[in-house]
């Protein structure tokens, strides 16, 4: 996990993927965590690999406005609905 975000109903944790997904960064809402295990430094979703590969792309120069939101809501909502 490398950052958090706490605005108020849209807590979320920012996780680098490492080898898992090539390195990528994604920014997982908290309702998608099962739990985190810090000493193994994992982070356990209820989400497959190609979900979370087709999430909305996170960038942190960029940061986290309310589009970003919308749309990374969206598409976890969408996934939820699906079936997971």
């Amino acid at each position: 996990m490398d950052e958090a975000t706490d605005k108020t109903g849209t807590s979320g944790l920012v996780v680098d993927t490492g080898p898992w997904i090539f390195g990528r960064k994604v920014l997982l809402p908290a309702g998608v965590v099962e739990r985190v295990d810090h000493a193994d430094e994992k982070v356990y979703v209820d989400r497959t690999k190609d979900q979370i590969k087709a999430a909305p792309e996170y960038d942190s120069d960029a940061g986290v406005d309310d589009d970003y939101r919308s749309r990374l809501g969206g598409y976890y909502d969408d996934t939820y609905r699906s079936g997971m």
